[in-house]
């Protein structure tokens, strides 16, 4: 099947071949035709297999008989609307658009939060036919009266199970209630949640399931790779796998933000071009990342998963879980940015031992076995330096505990207790002192005495004994907590 065969328009198919497609992907070719008809369409399919395009092209297509060159923003109001949860998708949509449209004269408009509101202002006062927003930013041009949805007749919700996860319901109903009753609705996403369900039976009239795939599986062109490492340990690992693997380019993905930064900056001293991507830095600085990624300027982005649904690399080869998601299906979605469009891609997790829940969610969703195995890198470099691979705490314990060895205490819970009780932490500290006596401390006392003998037969009889155990007392107080004066 061709694009042809769907019966697109003329000016939209002459775009999709500049862009280099020629047959459509096994959603599009199963959606295309059911929202030209007009239905409302319940979409699901693995990341990167072309959902974008599958909701673009048939609006594009519908709305061909509105374009115009005409000035008068009249003639241009909005009727489509596509809301995305995150900035950078709310981008790489509107840049699909603008894609398959350039030979038509439709007008859109991309509106998300993290900068000025002015030029998006100017742009919704022009008119456009279509608006691919976040829901934050579009209630604040509603609130403002700088747009007018009265006359919307296509809405999209990509990727609606990460606007539930991220708390957007009560925007999305807010946004549903400020639109025309009549309306086609489209909604598309990567995973199947039981209340994406519940949100179609709410607003949705008699829609079209589309599913290409098993609910939420992985594409099979990924090949998945987990290896076993500790959070002390994991950093030196992803640098060695990164050499080993001579990664050109690689996406790694973390929990936080103050994870994603300081990742980055170890990964700069083993001496990576790298960035970090998060939540935190302006939009200007996210958008100007992506595109040095893009351009191949970066060795290595080091992203939140505000960046997993919203990036679109091509040939990107290879994918790093730094630190496994604690939403299964966020696995699915960083592991889609390798693999895409028919090409092949290299998922690699790095599971630390307290990561077993979160892995064992990851296979139950999949219906994978996902073993671990040795990182080959590591392994190769210990054995040929002649030594074991190092353990973690965690695993210390566990073995000391199997053998009937005492385990240590680690120095939170001894600092916990301290602080606790201060009066321990004082006779602690003197009696880790006081257990191995030095000449140091022995010359110290001799000294202190003698001056006090001498001041004791001067007439200062009655402080001697404080003065004694002010001397004994002394070292305690000045070393530092913990501190044993060794032999």
């Amino acid at each position: 099947m061709s694009f042809e065969s769907l019966g697109l328009h003329a000016e939209i198919l002459r775009a999709v071949l500049d862009a280099g497609y020629e047959n459509p992907t096994p959603v599009q070719a199963r959606a295309i035709p059911v929202v030209m008809a007009g239905r409302d369409v319940l979409a699901g399919a693995q990341t990167g297999t072309g959902k974008t395009a599958a909701f673009t092209l048939p609006i594009l297509h519908t709305l061909q008989p509105y374009a115009n060159t005409s000035a008068s923003p009249a003639r241009h109001p909005v009727r489509a609307l596509i809301l995305t949860p995150t900035r950078e998708l709310c981008d790489q949509v509107f840049e699909s658009v603008t894609t398959y449209g350039k030979y038509l004269p439709l007008r859109a408009t991309a509106v998300f939060g993290g900068v000025d509101m002015n030029p998006q202002i100017e742009a919704l006062r022009r008119g456009s036919e279509i608006v691919v927003a976040t829901p934050g930013r579009l209630l604040d041009h509603v609130q403002n009266k700088t747009i007018n949805l009265s006359q919307v007749e296509m809405l999209v919700l990509d990727e609606a199970d990460r606007m539930l996860d991220m708390g957007f319901i009560l925007d999305i109903r807010r946004i549903l209630g400020l639109l025309p009753a009549r309306k086609q609705t489209l909604l598309f996403s990567a995973t199947f949640a039981p209340e994406i369900k519940k949100l179609a039976e709410d607003f949705m009239h008699n829609p079209e399931t589309i599913e290409v795939a098993r609910r939420n599986a992985t594409n099979e062109s990924v090949t998945q790779q987990l290896h076993p490492a500790e959070h002390d340990h994991k950093r030196r690992v992803l640098s060695q796998l990164i050499r080993h693997h001579e990664m050109e380019q690689v996406i790694v993905f973390t929990r936080t933000k103050i994870g994603a930064e300081r990742l980055a900056r170890e990964l700069k001293r083993d001496g990576f071009v790298c960035e970090a991507i998060h939540g935190d830095r302006t939009q200007q600085a996210r958008l100007e990342t992506l595109a040095s990624f893009k351009e191949q300027k970066l060795r290595v982005l080091v992203a939140t998963d505000v960046a997993a649904r919203g990036l679109d690399i091509n040939e990107l080869p290879y994918v790093v879980n730094f630190e496994l998601p604690t939403n299964p299906e966020d696995y699915v979605h960083r592991i889609g940015r390798t693999g895409r469009a028919g090409a092949t891609g290299v998922a690699i997790s790095l599971v630390a031992s307290d990561e077993d829940k979160a892995l064992g969610l990851i296979r139950k969703m999949t219906g994978k076995p996902l073993e671990l195995t040795p990182a080959p890198g590591i392994e190769l470099r210990e054995r040929s330096e002649g030594r074991a691979p190092r353990e973690g705490r965690e695993v210390r314990e566990r073995r000391d505990v199997r053998e009937g060895r005492e385990v240590r205490e680690g120095r939170e819970v001894r600092e916990g207790r301290e602080q606790r009780d201060p009066g321990e932490r004082r006779s602690s500290r003197r009696d880790d002192i006081m257990q191995v006596e030095t000449p140091l401390i022995e010359g110290r006392r001799a000294t202190s005495s003698a001056a006090l003998g001498g001041r004791v037969a001067g007439g200062f009889a009655p402080f001697a004994v404080r003065a004694r155990e002010a001397v004994r007392e002394l070292p305690a107080l000045l070393l530092p907590p913990r501190y044993t004066v060794s032999k």
